[in-house]
């Protein structure tokens, strides 16, 4: 129970990462505000994690639009008292986002919006009352291809992933001596319903295993195992760092995967 009494908001709560790391924090003793543009997911999430004897309560809208995200932040702090951690891990990845002759600019915008801007409005809106809190996190999720270039080209995904990085520094620094620490995590491929669903085909599949070490996508539970450390007092003295989670992609060259 080590976030226990923790008011956790978490974006993008409705499927995958967001709502592996919704149900582990609640079994750590967190309660929650679970945020989503889908109303149903958001309730599946809420719907759980009450199953499991935990409280949340969903909040809905398009948190890369200002409006929306000023009356989220309004509405979760208020049915909890207040806010002590930030999740910003909604965001999204399009098939049409290649190399940068490639892409279209409504590609890129649609991008950006979802991946850096939300994460953005997240920190404007919900920095106020962290800071109350005295104690606050923020919990960026960035990616590895924030770090390292990679064989499978998505420009708008890459630049804005890079850009949640420089920010969770900047906060990091900006509010370390007011209590608050800002952290990233860089997962590499996890098994969310979308990347399962894009590696469905055999061929798709092998080739992208080449590059993880370890053979396997990550699971959901083991991104949300490192964010429920971060968030907790465990972790109170990392500020501005960011974590790789990746089974060994960015410490690699190349994998063969005909050496098993």
């Amino acid at each position: 129970m080590r976030l226990a009494g923790k008011r956790i908001f978490l974006t993008g709560a409705g499927g995958g990462i967001g709502r592996a790391a919704a149900l582990k924090c609640a079994a750590e003793g967190a309660r929650l505000i679970c945020a989503d543009i889908n109303p149903a997911a958001a309730a599946a999430v809420v719907a759980a994690v009450e199953s499991q004897g935990g409280e949340a309560v969903a909040v809905i809208g398009d948190l890369a639009d200002e409006t929306a995200a000023a009356a989220m932040f309004a509405e979760g702090a208020a049915a909890l008292g207040g806010l002590d951690v930030l999740f910003n891990n909604a965001g999204l990845c399009l098939g049409n986002d290649a190399g940068p002759v490639e892409t279209s600019l409504a590609v890129w915008h649609q991008t950006l919006a979802a991946n850096l801007t939300s994460v953005f409005l997240g920190c404007k809106y919900g920095l106020p009352h962290l800071l109350q809190s005295g104690r606050g996190v923020i919990i960026n999720t960035a990616s590895i291809v924030a770090l390292v270039g990679s064989a499978f080209p998505q420009i708008a995904y890459t630049a804005a992933k890079g850009g949640v990085l420089a920010m969770t520094r900047e906060i990091a620094i900006m509010y370390a001596r007011r209590g608050l620490r800002a952290v990233a995590i860089c997962p590499g491929p996890t098994a969310t319903p979308l990347v399962k669903a894009f590696l469905a085909d055999e061929a798709a599949w092998k080739l992208r295993r080449r590059y993880i070490p370890a053979g396997r996508l990550a699971e959901p539970e083991e991104i949300a195992n490192l964010v429920a450390f971060l968030a907790s007092d465990e972790a109170s003295f990392i500020t501005g760092s960011a974590y790789t989670i990746d089974g060994g992609i960015t410490a690699a060259y190349v994998i063969d995967d005909e050496a098993g």
